[in-house]
């Protein structure tokens, strides 16, 4: 996220086009993985089900910080989750057919 003023406030969050997102990220395959590895244990040490969103900072070290994890991601056109779908080749009605099912398995 690469905001266009200095805070990340709420217009640079949903107003559409005030806020760069690179979806995905520019960092190497390596660290992408460490950096999902990393969201997947979050999700699973908080007991979430379906779809979180685990936001991570990579600190000029290389290290990760956790920021948190959103456990109700937004689904609107501005929204991550929809985004990270996208790039990984899943449209939004497929993401949704995907969440349904989940859901379903879930109270099954």
């Amino acid at each position: 996220i690469i905001p266009s003023c200095a805070f990340y406030d709420l217009d640079a969050k949903y107003v559409p086009g005030a806020t760069g997102e690179i979806c995905p990220a520019r960092i190497s395959e390596r660290v992408s993985k460490e950096a999902s590895d990393l969201a997947v244990r979050c999700h699973r040490a908080l007991g979430c089900k379906g779809i979180s969103r685990t936001d991570i900072i990579i600190t000029p070290e290389g290290g990760m910080a956790v920021l948190e994890t959103n456990t109700v991601p937004g689904m609107t056109p501005t929204s991550l989750v929809p985004q990270a779908a996208a790039a990984a080749g899943i449209g939004f009605g497929e993401l949704m057919d995907i969440m349904i099912e989940n859901a379903e398995n879930e109270t099954q």
